[in-house]
């Protein structure tokens, strides 16, 4: 038996997650792992981030909706480096904007000019980028990471994962299998990934 961690999705009910050995809370602790772990995908749970069974009640779907952006490449070139980013995949998890305003500027148009930065801005922004939204263009890594929780749940946001395969293939084009984010709320257009609804409709944890 492997013991590989593993994420899978139950239709129309919680992701079963096996062999985590680090799961953080949005305030940083750390949640004592089990070898396996339903976790909440409705956003109706009263035991979240752990499934308490509502998505029966609430009657979830595993699919459907329509998704917050467009599954497209930009590119925004720089005299140095380059940055390509996919509005499919973006979570509002605003990294960019906290990390290097004067680079990424979600206020202006374009909203990304790499060369009012340095390259180790851009490439601080595209590893903190939890979605894989953001990556470097025409690089033989182009996703870059950080060190982290295998599973680190955003505040009123999405699950982040790293280094754990995801339960389907990517569903958008130049997605990380490395890292990328698992919707919570149960209200992306593109389930199981995050779109980034859950900010669009101020959706909350508790």
């Amino acid at each position: 038996m492997s013991d590989s961690p593993t994420i899978e999705e139950r239709e129309n009910g919680p992701f079963v997650v096996k062999g985590i050995t680090h799961l953080r809370m949005p305030d940083g602790s750390e949640v004592e792992c089990k070898p396996v772990m339903a976790l909440c995908r409705c956003g109706e749970s009263k035991n979240k981030p752990f499934c308490d069974g509502a998505h029966k009640e609430a009657g979830f779907e595993s699919r459907g909706g329509t998704p917050a952006g467009r599954d497209r490449l930009l590119n925004y070139e720089g005299e140095e480096i380059s940055v390509t980013f996919n509005p499919l995949l973006c979570s509002h998890a605003a990294q960019c904007n906290k990390l290097s305003p004067h680079v990424f500027d979600s206020k202006k148009r374009p909203w990304i000019t790499p060369d009012t930065g340095t390259i180790e801005d851009v490439k601080k922004v595209v590893a903190a980028c939890p979605s894989s939204a953001l990556a470097i263009a025409n690089a033989d890594e182009p996703h870059l990471t950080t060190d982290g929780a295998q599973i680190q749940i955003e505040k009123n946001g999405p699950y982040w994962i790293l280094d754990v395969p995801s339960p389907v293939p990517p569903q958008a084009e130049n997605m990380s299998e490395r890292k990328y984010v698992l919707c919570r709320c149960g209200k992306s257009g593109n389930k199981p990934y995050c779109d980034g609804t859950h900010h669009d409709e101020k959706w909350r944890d508790d």
